[in-house]
């Protein structure tokens, strides 16, 4: 597989939260490159109208913020002001005192990170946090002969391996996970791409075609079909 992080559970869309832009335009790029879509918001009102507009998998959320803090973001999203369904939350803070850390767990953090921390710890913290929220249900995608494993970043047609990048696997996983909706570019942006990715390149359409040339290069039928002025469909045997 071509990825930056084997274990990395790709198809999600994940929130950085942190008044300090340059901290966070960096963990946005570093996160992307292990396969992320990757939105940023510099405060908490900006993030609470992200996720109110957005499905985010998990929220990396400074506490100490001007205006609405962190611990405010998250018991607002707790208590179910936003999108359905509920992000985890990853609090990120240079407060290591153990009743700062009791305080964001009370709020409905999952997990809690202390500043300074390295870029590996919170990929590996992401990642556990992720794994937990595949597990509830499972980890693995079946569509007849299609089989991806979220956790492992692995994908095979029949009993080929699939050779798949980081934004090839997010797509598969999203077709698969609605498999015989007709899914809108829109929505494949909005959902396998982040905010940054522009409606109106062909992107999609490049990705959707590689992808269907692997799920193909074994000399098996095309299982992703376009639906001619609406969108994509993975079909499904009936």
């Amino acid at each position: 597989m071509s990825t930056a992080s084997g274990d990395t559970v790709n198809g999600m869309r994940l929130l950085v939260v942190d008044d300090e832009a340059e901290l966070a335009d960096a963990i946005a790029r570093g996160l992307r490159r292990e396969g992320y879509a990757v939105d940023v918001a510099y405060g908490g009102e900006e993030a609470l109208d992200k996720v109110a507009v957005n499905a985010y998998d998990l929220l990396c959320l400074d506490i100490t913020m001007p205006g609405i803090d962190g611990r405010e973001v998250c018991r607002r999203i707790r208590a179910g002001e936003t999108r359905e369904p509920m992000p985890r939350i990853l609090m990120l803070t240079a407060r290591d005192a153990l009743e700062d850390r009791v305080a964001g767990l009370d709020d409905g953090a999952d997990d809690y990170l202390v500043k300074p921390f390295a870029f590996p710890e919170l990929s590996a913290r992401i990642r556990s946090l992720l794994r937990r929220e595949a597990s509830s249900s499972t980890s693995l995608l079946q569509v007849d002969g299609l089989v991806l494993d979220t956790a492992r970043h692995r994908a095979w047609r029949g009993d080929r391996e699939l050779d798949l990048t980081a934004k090839e696997f997010a797509l598969l996983r999203y077709f698969m996970a609605n498999a015989g909706k007709v899914l809108s570019q829109e929505m494949l942006l909005e959902h396998v791409w982040d905010e940054n990715a522009d409606p109106f390149t062909n992107t999609v359409r490049v990705t959707v075609g590689t992808l269907r040339r692997k799920l193909t290069a074994g000399g098996e039928p095309q299982i992703i079909e376009t639906v001619i002025g609406r969108g994509y469909r993975l079909i499904e045997a009936d």
